[in-house]
């Protein structure tokens, strides 16, 4: 088990500057035209593709880290770059994590690849959970799959939101409910392969933030999968719904809970993403308040300001440290029992949305202009408070493990 360290290794080191430097070089140039654009940035994710950024083995690299430092230190330096253009590239990763957690071997063999394309023609899919009444509450799920013997397929109805690559993924990876009586657990994942008739784009939302990330409805009108595309094919899907009845006869609110709790594992790396937009909105205060002079003296020297950066800095080694702790827990199977990962990633997006509000305050009416990163660092920072689950959703998951109450 690898003993928890406040100091990367020599081989981590290597691969957070070279990531740091694609950030510096290629990301952070382009942040302003695309989130103008409001559109996915294709070069930018055919860079990262080249340099082996936008791959599978890359973030297998990352993933299996034994400190569990990779994966947070490569979100915090990509998201440093730019927040939309990172979730560009990052985005794909929740899909091929859905299949690599619940997928055979055949299908992870199968559908990773054609998730990433190649350097010469990338490609990108989709994570499709949400939906308009089923976000924090997904035991509220509404999209149904269900099963057609004679022809060994799938038909899935539904529509899911927020679903970021929606509609322009090559692969999109649906959770559908296949037993309502089950509630999260009567959940199951599908394959929807490219070009299949009833999947549409619906609504491409325009956002307050992340504006280069692709973020729509998808909606499913009697689509047709094969048999072959339900993530751990239909036998292991019989055995754990046979499972969770007995169990729901006998542990009630349990059986939910063991679905929320594996959220816990993967809010770290959101918490990292929200640090690394925090440090890069410190970063460019710091250097404004070093070099703007007013009244005879640049405006760090005066206390009201030189205090807040204090804070700033502070606050961002916190939120980091929570991250790191947490993802070292997840990693070595430690039990989060204060849900850590809520923790982490409660606190380091309030820290985020604060940070960047404070950096646009130092840097004034310079602050409030397109002209400077920080006002779009500070429209950024506002989704690490809702999106893979709300601050509120984390106090209450906090509040209930500590209070030994069902996390509902």
């Amino acid at each position: 088990m690898a003993e928890f360290t406040f100091e990367l290794n020599d081989d981590q080191k290597q691969v957070r500057d070279w990531l740091h430097g694609f950030a510096k070089d290629v990301i952070r140039p382009a942040a302003s035209e695309w989130d103008e654009r409001e559109e996915t940035p294709w070069p930018i994710i055919q860079e990262a593709a080249k340099v082996g950024i936008y791959s599978l083995d890359f973030y297998a690299q990352q993933f299996f880290d034994p400190t569990g430092l990779g994966i947070p230190m490569t979100m915090e330096e990509l998201f440093w770059g730019d927040a939309g253009i990172a979730l560009s590239i990052v985005g794909t990763g929740l899909a091929a994590v859905g299949v690599l957690a619940n997928g055979t071997e055949e299908q992870i063999g199968t559908w990773i690849p054609q998730m990433y394309g190649d350097p010469d023609d990338v490609k990108v899919a989709a994570f499709c959970s949400s939906e308009p009444d089923a976000g924090s509450d997904v035991a509220a799920m509404r999209t149904r799959a269900v099963y057609d013997e004679a022809k060994d397929e799938w038909v899935l109805n539904g529509t899911k939101t927020w679903a970021t690559n929606g509609g322009i993924a090559n692969v999109h990876v649906v959770v559908a409910v296949v037993d309502p009586e089950l509630g999260s657990k009567g959940h199951a994942s599908f394959i929807v392969p490219p070009n299949t008739p009833g999947l549409s784009q619906g609504q491409k939302f325009k956002k307050h933030g992340i504006r280069a990330s692709h973020t729509a409805e998808v909606v499913l009108e009697d689509v047709r999968v094969p048999g072959s595309c339900l993530l751990g094919g239909k036998e292991k899907l019989d055995e754990r719904l046979a499972r969770a009845r007995e169990k729901a006869k006998t542990q009630g609110e349990r059986v939910k809970n063991a679905a929320m709790a594996t959220f816990e594992a993967s809010r770290p790396a959101v918490g990292a993403m929200a640090v690394g937009t925090a440090r890069a909105a410190y970063e460019v205060a710091l250097d404004y308040a070093r070099t703007r002079v007013q009244f005879g003296r640049p405006i760090i020297d005066n206390q009201g300001v030189a205090f807040q950066l204090a804070d700033m800095r502070t606050q961002i080694d916190a939120a980091r440290l929570l991250v790191w702790r947490a993802s070292w827990m997840a990693t070595t199977g430690k039990p989060f029992t204060s849900a850590e990962g809520s923790m982490s990633k409660l606190y380091a997006s309030e820290v985020a949305k604060k940070v960047t509000a404070q950096a646009v305050q130092i840097l004034g009416g310079n602050g409030f202009t397109r002209e400077y990163p920080v006002e779009r660092m500070h429209r950024d920072s506002a989704i690490y408070t809702i999106f893979e689950g709300t601050s509120e959703v984390q106090r209450l998951v906090i509040a209930r493990t500590l209070s030994g109450m069902p996390i509902r």
